[in-house]
């Protein structure tokens, strides 16, 4: 099982693919279809991930898809089940297996994320129901005297379980502690949190024997806060996140997969190149011990899901923007993308 979990690690994320994170509770998605008056009934829900899942030539770009649950057991126009019409096209299929963040009891303003109990038996039936690989979400805010130690604690011990729990089930665990960038905190401010909550992290899954060869790390980006005054050049964003990431993550890890975390799709791509565009400098920071890769939601398909709209007519169209973007990012992650690619036509 160590050599599967190995290599499905490592082909997340070869060079030029990324993950699509298509794992929104209900609750999100019906955020997300109030943006463009759809209903996000089950079958609208099913239809919109239809869409996605059969776009043309995706795999290119696309190695896994995280999905939710119900996601997980619906099936394509076709009948032919997700996990297996994914699996079909070379594209690894994914679960999130968390219950949520939820406020830490004696810690104002902070989170932590439940889902453990029962996580064991989880894990074996989505196994069973195709999927390779696993998400937990831990979410880390800025403020005024937080994060704590204490959520940074209890959020790096729960990714830890989490994890273990995965290797023991087969199940290859994306490790995502989100920094947050709401809030008007300096780049310089990020670094710190994003460093603080990356050394917790590693520490417990050290403690809780991990094998890192089988893991993903999903981060924040080094940024600045969405209301601070001054906002970072890409350049900056690249070189803190790259700083920060080489004194935290062994190179024992596979790969990163940057989560967007609330920037636009075009700054969630041009970020990432520029990370990528650093490391193949091999400047005085080096070239990077891992692959450096995506794993983004909104910044893949808040285009693709405007040109939706929830009608069936649409589905070209909404096609050929996910198709655009899932090729932008892949080629960020060679750090071969350059803006020029947004003003071609999506053909």
């Amino acid at each position: 099982m160590s050599n599967e979990l190995n290599a499905v690690a490592r082909e997340l994320v070869a060079k030029g693919k990324g993950i699509l994170a298509a794992d929104e509770s209900t609750g999100t998605i019906v955020k997300r279809f109030d943006t463009i008056d759809v209903t996000s009934s089950e079958e609208n829900r099913r239809a919109y991930r239809d869409l996605l899942f059969t776009t043309r030539d995706v795999e290119n770009h696309i190695s896994g898809v995280i999905l939710y649950d119900e996601t997980l057991r619906q099936s394509s126009a076709d009948g032919t089940p997700f996990p297996k019409l994914l699996a079909s096209r070379g594209i690894y299929p994914g679960i999130k297996v968390d219950a949520g963040a939820k406020a830490l009891a004696g810690a104002d303003g902070e989170k932590v994320t439940e889902g453990l109990d029962g996580l064991r038996e989880r894990i074996a039936e989505y196994r069973e129901l195709g999927a390779r690989f696993a998400k937990w979400r831990a979410v880390i805010t800025i403020g005024n005297g937080i994060p704590s130690d204490t959520c940074l604690d209890v959020n790096a011990h729960a990714l830890a379980r989490y994890a273990a729990l995965c290797v023991e089930g087969g199940l290859v665990p994306i490790v995502e502690p989100e920094v947050l960038m709401d809030g008007s905190h300096t780049i310089e401010r990020c670094f710190d949190v994003t460093s603080r909550t990356l050394h917790k992290v590693f520490a417990a899954l050290y403690d809780q024997r991990v094998p890192l060869e089988q893991i993903l790390l999903k981060p924040n980006m080094v940024i600045s806060g969405s209301d601070c005054e001054v906002q970072a050049s890409k350049e900056q964003v690249a070189e803190m996140t790259v700083r920060c990431f080489r004194r935290h993550v062994p190179a024992a890890v596979p790969g990163i997969v940057f989560l967007s975390g609330g920037q636009s799709d075009v700054d969630a791509t041009a970020h990432l190149n520029e990370i990528n565009r650093l490391g193949n400098l091999g400047n005085r920071l080096g070239n990077h011990p891992w692959n450096i890769s995506f794993s983004y939601g909104r910044a893949l398909q808040a285009p693709s899901l405007k040109a939706w709209r929830g009608e069936s007519e649409n589905v070209p169209a909404a096609q050929n923007a996910f198709r655009h973007r899932s090729l932008c990012n892949g080629k960020a992650t060679r750090g071969e993308y350059s803006s020029d690619m947004e003003q071609q036509a999506v053909a």
